[in-house]
Parts: C-alpha cells; sequence; structure tokens
C-alpha cells in the first residue's frame, strides 16, 4: 500500500511541491482500515494534518503509527460516529490540536445485508443512523468552522455514498436508502455553503476490495447493539488481479483497491477540484456507463 501512495503523490509533487492539501486539517472518520485508513495515508503524504476516527482504538493506533513514521501530523480520536457526544468531541479535538478544520470526510459505515421483507426495523434504522444521521450531525457539528464570510482557503465535505445508492441493489434496502440520503444530504450543502467557499461532494463506490464486499465466508464480523454481523457478500471468491471472467461486468476488468479509491477523495479535496461541487463522483471501473 505505502508504495502504490507514494506513486500517487509523485505524480503531483512537481506542481504542488509541499503537498496538495499541505497545512490544511482533515477529520476521517472510518479510518481504522480500508478506504478510510488509505485516505489517512495519502492525505498525510499530501501535507495536511489528519484527525483520524474508529471505533476500533486498537486499528486507530496502528493507523497513526504509520502516518507518524512517513512524517505526518495526526490526531486519534476513537469513537462510535453513532453517539450523540461524538461530533462535540472530535471536532472539539481537532480545533484544540489544530486551531481549525478545512475538510471532513464521512467514511464510517458498514452493511447488514437482508431482502427488504425479511429486515428487521433495528436493521434498517442502525443503517441510517450511521450512514446518514452521523455525517449530518458531524458536519453540522463543525459548522462554524466552514461558514467564515470572505475565506478563499481549500474547504471540502466530502461524503462516502455507493452505486447501491444510484442504482439500488438486492438485499440492500437498507444501505441503498441510506447511500442515497447521503447524495440529498450533500447537496444541500453545496447549495447552502457555496457562498462561503465550502465545496461539497459525494462519492459512489463500485467495488472496491475491503471488508465490506469480501466473502462473507472469510468471517468478517462487526458488533452491532451486542448483536453480531456478518460482512461481505455470499461466495465472492474475486481474484485481485484484472480477470476477464470474474470481472465481465467492469470495463476494466478488475475490482478496485482502497488506494484507488483514496486518490478520488484526494481529488475532490484538492485544488485540482476547485469548481467541482454538488457532484458525485462514481469511482467503479466503468460500471452504469
Amino acid at each position: 500500500m505505502a508504495d502504490r501512495l507514494s506513486q500517487v503523490s509523485g505524480h503531483l509533487s512537481n506542481t504542488y511541491g509541499r503537498g496538495l492539501l499541505a497545512g490544511e486539517v482533515a477529520i476521517i472518520t472510518g479510518a481504522g482500515q480500508g478506504i478510510g485508513k488509505a485516505t489517512a495515508l495519502l492525505f498525510a503524504k499530501e501535507g495536511a494534518k489528519v484527525v483520524i476516527s474508529d471505533i476500533d482504538a486498537k486499528r486507530l493506533e496502528g493507523v497513526e503509527a504509520e502516518i507518524k513514521a512517513i512524517g505526518g501530523e495526526v490526531l486519534s480520536v476513537a469513537g462510535d460516529v453513532g453517539a450523540d457526544e461524538f461530533p462535540k468531541k472530535i471536532v472539539d479535538a481537532t480545533v484544540d490540536k489544530f486551531g481549525k478544520i478545512h475538510h471532513i470526510v464521512n467514511n464510517a459505515g458498514f452493511t447488514y445485508d437482508k431482502m427488504l421483507h425479511t429486515t428487521p426495523d433495528d436493521a434498517f434504522d442502525v443503517i441510517m443512523k450511521i450512514h446518514v444521521r452521523a455525517p449530518f450531525r458531524l458536519i453540522r457539528q463543525a459548522a462554524p468552522y466552514f461558514r467564515v464570510k470572505g475565506s478563499r482557503e481549500n474547504r471540502s465535505i466530502i461524503n462516502v455514498s455507493s452505486t447501491s445508492g444510484l442504482h439500488g441493489n438486492v438485499g440492500q434496502a437498507n444501505y441503498a436508502a441510506a447511500k442515497s440520503a447521503v447524495l440529498g444530504l450533500t447537496k444541500t450543502i453545496a447549495k447552502e455553503w457555496g457562498q462561503f467557499n465550502v465545496r461539497a461532494n459525494t462519492i459512489a463506490f463500485g467495488l472496491i476490495h475491503t471488508r465490506l464486499t469480501a466473502s462473507k465466508e472469510s468471517g468478517a464480523t462487526i458488533e452491532v447493539d451486542g448483536k453480531k454481523v456478518a460482512l461481505g457478500v455470499p461466495g465472492a471468491q474475486r481474484p485481485d488481479v484484472p480477470d476477464e471472467k470474474a470481472y465481465a461486468g467492469i470495463p476494466l476488468r478488475r475490482g478496485g483497491t482502497v488506494e484507488d479509491a483514496a486518490a478520488s477523495v484526494l481529488f475532490l479535496a484538492s485544488p485540482l477540484a476547485s469548481y467541482v461541487t454538488g457532484h458525485t463522483l462514481e469511482v467503479t471501473g466503468g460500471v452504469g456507463i
């Protein structure tokens, strides 16, 4: 992963010598692994001061150590994004440490898949809570640091969605509804906060190789309200290299890596996307075109 992130950074270093996000402060949720971890590392390589959060404090410690090892500035705030006190906790900690906030990447989340007619209320409600209510509450808490008249600093809100939110998906009524709601939330922020030079965009990921898209038989789980929820896709045995048969529905004939995902987040946060707001960037390898 480190080599690939270095390669991505290297492509841009000639133009932005100190990094695309030099000196900017970014909050990244769900940063203990997967896309969130890769994004935190890439942001740090591009000069950002990163505030990382995850419900798994031990994993978060490991990411913090990796960021420090590459010379990055980092603050870890472990916690549950869905907890009532979380938004104030992480915003206060960020401002106490770094004085301001330039970017929020709402990445934390998980799947709780069931067919619609068998989905209980609690499985629907918890997905809406984590994927819609939690980002909304964090953004609202941070509003005073974004709604600043006359500021020309590079600032952005990036909410992670999914192709399930664009097209629906069998077995994901809760997740698809939540990820669709994120699109409307983001567009509203773009319209309300554009006058403060704040950009708001969504990324809809397709197949990215993470624990959420791995084989359910691999045994990855998450605990939700005392219950163990199995993550992944039943029978999903996918190679990690281009394959004509396994990825016949993807024009690029491969699944995406977490580094691919992180690079798209970096683009939307960076000055390269200074005139992009209210947009949903589909990172899918060409699916849906």
